[in-house]
């Protein structure tokens, strides 16, 4: 007999409520449903902002360093909710360190990416450390890019049109702070006039915005944490400057404002955390004698905690965390620790699995092909499923993190066959490597596989590493230390590592199959 409706319903909403809850937590959530968000909207390592609109789309491009591929950008439809859209370098050039081989380029690569859009197309203009800055063009921000280099270095680049056109570069690096312009060629190809322009002491990270007649230059002046707004009617000057707000007290010190539809204007600005890295907050501004004010009338010159969303009515929404594997490429939340071998990975080989061939190396910090995605805050966990017959001996594959402090949990095969955990700390103090290494105890193997376990808590600045023995969390190893430090490590928060690699001199190495790799923001008992 058919159902009431009324029972149909309830049945219906319950079934979705036990659908809802059986899926992968997503990460942090900004929106509050109520239309609000709370700071930072990406709770994650996300440095060096650049923000955009194009009619009511906005972009948003990062620094990325060696990871690849590199230059990531994001989409929003309210800068609060934001997806990852693409990377424009699908591997970094430039020698082979960028390979792995003879060297690294951790804490190098790129930085400080300038996004604009002219001409029906998206320009970015960026600089690989010790190369010429570059130019890249695409129609549409998920590529294809095409890029050129100019004759010279531009530290942080500023890219700039003005109305009529005009292309120009704004630079200048913090040991100085001496603001040059730079102007371009019709076709962006050429520097055809250097021209110093402004001094700020220590001033770098620089934006260029036009409102009205007005020009606005924004600075980070990273010594002080801090950030100074400029204006001109000119690019030429004079320039008179004011000192803005500072990561210590008012939320933030490099960033700039980005225009809403109805004509509005909004902020962002970067903010060092001590353990998850530099994050982007939003703020809601309004002008002061033509002066742009972070925050509200009620409580200027600081970033709120909490504000209305600037753009209403669009839904929740968060860059991807979890993977089960099944798509013919990898999610855009991966990148690999510097360029992959492409010939020691593979999606197809068993379809529904990543398979991880071991790469040769001296270690975790010199192997290639460690696969990664950004620890997300105020809490991660994330489990990873792991099939370990086709582990060679010698083989160490497994899960942990990739930063300052280099934690993992590696399964390995040893010359008699036999399979154990390992538990690996390494820290990198800029001169030298710290490492220890932590033997676990045999992994009771049901066919061949095993679930390991990461949690990052940054309330605590803490974090543990697992394996699960049926639904039980065994910890491996003491808790280690969630770090961020600019001057060690890779410049970035801790990231989530997969990882396989084999110290043998000699020899072919296995692999290991990942079923799958979940994420959730809350502790597995909450």
């Amino acid at each position: 007999m058919k159902q009431p409706l009324a029972v149909r319903i309830a049945l219906a909403l319950g079934a979705a409520a036990l659908l809802l809850a059986a899926l992968p937590a997503l990460a942090w959530q900004a929106d509050n449903g109520d239309g609000t968000y709370t700071n930072p909207p990406l709770y994650a390592d996300y440095p060096d902002p650049d923000v955009i609109r194009v009619g009511e789309d906005f972009y948003f491009a990062t620094t990325t360093f060696a990871n690849s591929p590199g230059l990531r950008i994001l989409h929003s439809r309210d800068l609060v909710n934001w997806r990852i859209a693409g990377h424009v370098l699908p591997r970094l050039d430039g020698g082979p360190a960028f390979d792995l081989t003879g060297g690294n380029v951790y804490r190098r690569g790129v930085f400080a990416p300038s996004l604009r859009f002219q001409g029906g197309e998206f320009i970015v203009a960026f600089t690989v450390v010790g190369q010429n800055t570059r130019l890249c063009r695409a129609a549409q921000v998920a590529g294809p890019w095409r890029c050129h280099a100019l004759d010279r270095a531009a530290f942080d680049p500023a890219l700039f049109f003005d109305t009529d056109g005009r292309a120009y570069i704004a630079t200048a690096i913090g040991s100085d702070g001496t603001v040059t312009l730079l102007s371009l060629s019709a076709d962006l190809t050429r520097v055809t006039e250097a021209r110093r322009i402004h001094h700020i002491p220590g001033a770098e990270g620089s934006k260029l915005v036009r409102r009205g007649d007005w020009i606005y230059m924004f600075n980070a002046v990273p010594r002080r944490l801090a950030m100074t707004i400029s204006r001109a009617r000119a690019l030429t000057g004079p320039w008179e400057t004011i000192h803005a707000i500072d990561s210590a007290t008012s939320g933030g010190h490099q960033g700039a404002i980005v225009d809403l539809a109805d004509g509005r204007w909004w902020g962002f600005v970067m903010q060092d955390k001590p353990a998850i890295g530099r994050v982007t907050n939003f703020s809601p501004i309004f002008w002061r004698d033509d002066w742009p004010v972070w925050g509200t009338p009620e409580a200027p010159n600081r970033v709120p905690a909490v504000a209305r969303k600037p753009v209403q009515g669009q839904p929740p929404q968060q860059p991807a965390t979890s993977d089960e594997f099944d798509a013919p490429a990898l999610g855009l939340q991966w990148a690999w620790n510097h360029n992959p071998d492409d010939t020691r990975w593979s999606l197809s080989e068993r379809p529904g699995f990543l398979r991880l061939k071991a790469t040769r190396a001296t270690g975790f910090w010199t192997a290639r092909n460690t696969l990664t995605q950004k620890g997300q805050g105020p809490y991660s966990r994330a489990d990873v499923r792991l099939d370990l017959a086709g582990l060679a001996a010698g083989d160490r594959c497994g899960l942990g993190t990739l930063g300052k402090v280099n934690a993992g949990i590696a399964a390995v095969r040893g010359e008699d066959g036999g399979l154990r955990l390992e538990r690996h700390t390494i820290i990198d103090n800029g001169d030298r490597l710290a490492a220890t290494v932590q033997p676990g105890p045999d992994v009771p193997l049901a066919a061949g596989t095993v679930t390991l376990r990461l949690e990052m808590d940054f309330t605590r600045e803490r974090g543990r590493l697992s394996w699960l023995d049926g639904g039980t969390a065994r910890p491996l190893g003491d808790e280690f230390e969630l770090v961020y430090d600019w001057r060690t490590g890779t410049f970035q928060g801790p990231q989530v590592a997969l990882f396989c690699f084999n110290t043998a001199a000699a020899g072919n190495g296995g692999h290991v199959d990942v079923d799958w790799f979940r994420f959730a923001d809350r502790r597995a008992d909450d």
